[in-house]
């Protein structure tokens, strides 16, 4: 597959429903059997969207709840939309029990009025129960409404450190009524160029006291792209929308001298095309150490010596200061500006020749000290399809030629040694399972291969179609006698999960196997998933304690499996902005340590926060009726952490 150069601005046009909110915020004590109404806090004796019966609270009509659990005031502070929406796959009409509903906890709900709603528990006590609620309420927009100004390439939500529009860089606008109904026309820069009003739209910024007019690449009542002219100020500024007549609130727009953003055409992959032949490097055609591609990006910075409107036949470089790492690995840049195209930046690069080979090489720019969004690379040497090492997969297996409906299968033991208020530390162990098949786009859940990280920013993503398989029975034995039934989770179909007694993961190790009898859908399987002696440790936790973000930060290790591998991760929390980015690296446990990059932390929030070490041995699973599959044993330990 051939890409042009401006195909990465028509693969990002994505059918996004953001709108302004009127959010419910109260604070209520309902006493037994009465039920609320968290889209108007309104209380009866019955109806509402849950209802308290002295015990338990149980969702009403077509309302559903999930219960997130102990996450005190804190997290549900910083519990986003975005969070509430990924978990309404699994909210049910079921009851949350007595047992749950302690000072702290935390459940959301799906109104009956089609809105959601997180909830915390003050205080349960005498059949009285104390609740603080948000309900994020859509109200009906009578103009253009804007909620979001970000890169067209890396969709960076504003209040992150690495968040800003560059001059002569594409951006989108998100948002209702913004434009006439219909599908987005991307307009050609053909001479006489992308023009500044399109179907009734224009786009005016102010910054300085100076005013410019947005080129238009394309419209649509939610999403709008267009091009910041070369000569916008540097700094603060407002940007309105004005659809047939009728402008928007102005919404503030950060204009910063760079704010790179590298363009993904499927999931975090496809970011390059080869340089002599423009084909797309894909999991099937992997670049190769010693290639010369090419990234297609935007936000390099202003470039006064092309236009803002019309394609330049020689197009200029742009020298911002510029770093690009593979695999942590710098590579050596051959061009960096214009593609011709406004607002459309190329870097033309080699692919280091010791990179690593693998299906998610981490991929990273830094461009005038600020990092760009994350993404990965497939490399193998001398082309062809990558090979992930980690879970056995080839290029093949992972985009499989016959279309988008992957049939998968995981089960899991897990250890999690966290820290507790007083000091100590608790241990515990589960098990889960999950059968399912994706219907649609299917993004792998380990997209890192080792000696990389990713940026975790939380961007909308379309969720394809799930649908639960049905493996039969599954048990899990082990030493010490371990010998459990794995229950139904949530009365979720393919969905499995049990806890597990103290210690029953010894330190010394051991082996446990998950036998599934088999059932409707997955056939029969067994699995064995061994620890060695010891299990791995975190040798330097107190150096996770306080992170200087302006600096590498080395963890180590000890123990674990020899062929393994470790994930690092963090996340921080910004609570004056209730902005929260976590970040993830992987290594190979026989390395013993792993420095994460400066330029990766730089993009986190300061603020409280935490971070974990977890290390992963992984084993095939393969029954009939599954097309992936992998049986993982998991020991983590997270500390709490300060980043600064």
């Amino acid at each position: 597959m051939k890409i042009t150069p401006i195909a990465f601005l028509a693969a990002s046009i994505v059918a996004v429903q953001i709108v302004a909110r009127a959010d419910v915020n109260g604070t209520i004590t309902l006493s037994t059997n009465t039920a609320l109404n968290l889209d108007t806090a309104a209380t009866a004796t019955s109806g509402g969207d849950i209802l308290w019966n002295g015990s338990t609270i149980t969702p009403q009509g077509k309302a559903r709840a999930y219960n997130l659990g102990n996450l005190e005031q804190a997290g549900f502070n910083t519990l986003s939309k975005g969070v509430i929406d990924g978990v309404k796959a699994v909210a049910s009409s079921a009851a949350i029990p007595a047992a749950k509903l302690v000072a702290g906890d935390v459940f959301v709900v799906y109104t009956n009025g089609g809105n959601e709603a997180k909830v915390l528990v003050q205080s349960n006590s005498g059949g009285s129960i104390a609740l603080q609620f948000v309900t994020f309420v859509v109200p009906v927009p009578t103009g253009p409404v804007i909620t979001a100004v970000q890169n067209n390439s890396s969709r960076i939500p504003a209040g992150y450190p690495s968040y800003g529009i560059a001059p002569s860089s594409i951006f989108v606008v998100v948002g209702t009524g913004l434009s006439d109904p219909g599908q987005p026309v991307l307009q050609s820069s053909a001479d006489p160029g992308i023009p500044l009003t399109l179907n009734g739209t224009s786009i005016s910024v102010t910054v300085s006291g100076t005013t410019v007019q947005a080129p238009l690449y394309y419209t649509s009542p939610t999403q709008v792209a267009a091009v910041l002219p070369g000569k916008t100020p540097i700094g603060t500024g407002t940007l309105t929308v004005t659809y047939r007549g009728t402008s928007s609130a102005p919404a503030p727009i950060t204009v910063v001298p760079a704010a790179l953003g590298i363009n993904t055409f499927y999931t975090n992959s496809g970011v390059a095309t080869d340089a002599s032949t423009g084909a797309l490097l894909t999991y099937t055609n992997s670049g190769s150490p010693g290639q010369t591609i090419v990234l297609w990006t935007s936000g390099l910075g202003a470039d006064p010596n092309d236009s803002d409107t019309i394609f330049s036949a020689n197009p200029h470089s742009v020298n911002t200061p510029l770093a690009v790492y593979i695999g942590g690995i710098p590579a050596k840049i051959l061009y960096q500006g214009s593609a011709g195209y406004p607002g459309v930046n190329q870097i033309n690069l080699t692919i280091p020749g010791s990179a690593p080979s693998g299906c998610w090489i981490s991929l990273v720019a830094i461009a005038g000290g600020i990092v760009s969004n994350t993404a990965s690379l497939p490399i193998n040497a001398g082309g062809g399809a990558c090979f992930d090492a980690m879970s056995g997969l080839n290029g093949n297996q992972i985009a499989p030629s016959g279309g988008q409906t992957l049939r998968t299968a995981l089960v899991a033991l897990i250890q999690t040694n966290t820290p507790k208020k007083d000091g100590t530390r608790s241990i515990s162990s589960s098990t889960d399972a999950a059968f399912e098949k994706y219907t649609g786009i299917y993004t792998p859940a380990n997209s890192l291969s080792p000696g990389g990280c990713i940026i975790n920013y939380p961007n909308p993503v379309e969720i394809p179609g799930i649908t639960g398989l049905d493996p039969g029975t599954i048990t899990l034995t082990g030493p010490g006698g371990v010998n459990v039934k794995l229950a139904s989770q949530f009365g979720i179909k393919g969905a499995f999960f049990a806890m597990l007694p103290d210690g029953a993961i010894p330190q010394s190790g051991g082996s446990f196997t998950f036998t599934g009898t088999g059932g409707a859908d997955v056939g029969a399987f067994s699995s064995t998933i061994t620890f060695t002696n010891p299990l791995l440790t975190w040798t330097n936790q107190s150096a996770a304690a306080t992170v200087d973000r302006s600096k590498d930060l080395t963890v180590t290790w000890s123990g674990g499996n020899a062929g393994s591998y470790v994930f690092i991760s963090g996340v921080s929390t910004s609570v004056s902005a209730r902005l929260t980015l976590g970040f993830t690296c992987m290594e190979k446990a026989d390395a013993g340590k792993f420095t994460v990059p400066s330029y990766i932390l730089s993009a986190l929030p300061a603020g409280p926060g935490g971070t974990e070490l977890q290390n992963a041995v992984l084993q095939p699973l393969m029954p009939s009726g599954v097309d992936i599959g992998v049986a993982d044993g998991t020991v983590s330990f997270s500390v709490t952490s300060t980043y600064q």
